[in-house]
């Protein structure tokens, strides 16, 4: 790395991971993002996206090499990061509101459920407000719409007021007029926030991200104006 460049937010150096002695999900992963990004990650199913955000957000250890957030381990920088998760452990059907869902992302080691400070509810009430759902708070999760839940999900991971948020597919299920608003949402955020999001659906995304994390077994990066068709028939293995 040049020493004249400042510390990237995430560096991943000479990474591999595989699931107790099986074969290797990721290997020779070099891979540094810059404060102020937005990120897209893509590559097929099995190809190890989600495996590798979880090793940047630390809920993985790497078999080999490291992963540096803000200079230092995952564990050490989680304070730093919001996590939106694939599928969040949210059953629509439990008696909670929107607000609650959003103090669960206060929830430290220790904490119990509902056992929230004053200063909690001030940054559920302004997590909420970053995704303009402000007056929603007091409404039930279930009587919400998958947009609506998809954005309460969102402040759940904006509670603590990270600088690097990372999202796995965060957009799945949503029609495209829902998911347009919420990638414009998502480009207000990175005005202030470096984001790195897991998604299949590149040709979306296109217009909103910066650079592109090919994951297939190892990883390529590109800027968005880079990758082209063959490009990604290489990675998929195939027309997409």
């Amino acid at each position: 790395m040049n020493p004249e460049r400042p510390t990237p937010i995430i560096e991943v150096e000479d990474l591999s991971f595989r699931f107790d002695g099986g074969p290797p999900v990721l290997e020779g992963v070099n891979l540094e993002i810059a404060a102020g990004d937005f990120a897209s990650v893509i590559g097929p199913n099995g190809g190890g996206k989600t495996t590798l955000v979880k090793l940047i957000v630390g809920l993985l250890a790497p078999t080999t090499g490291r992963v540096r957030i803000f200079g230092v381990s995952p564990v050490k920088a989680r304070p730093r990061i919001g996590y939106m998760p694939q599928h969040a452990m949210t059953d629509p059907r439990f008696p909670v509101r929107a607000t609650d869902v959003v103090l669960m992302g206060r929830l430290g080691s220790g904490r119990r459920f509902g056992n929230y400070s004053r200063k909690d509810r001030e940054a559920a009430a302004g997590a909420l407000a970053k995704v303009n759902l402000e007056d929603l708070g007091g409404r039930p999760f279930s009587d919400l719409s998958g947009g609506q839940r998809q954005r309460v999900l969102l402040a759940r991971a904006l509670v603590t007021d990270p600088e690097l948020l990372l999202l796995d597919e965060p957009a799945a299920g949503l029609d495209q007029k829902v998911e347009q608003d919420f990638f414009d949402l998502l480009q207000e955020l990175n005005k202030q926030l470096t984001i790195v999001l897991v998604t299949h659906d590149l040709g979306f995304v296109a217009g909103f991200v910066r650079t592109v994390i090919c994951v297939h077994g190892h990883v390529d990066i590109h800027p968005t104006s880079a990758l082209d068709g063959r490009a990604i028939s290489e990675i998929y293995g195939g027309e997409v």
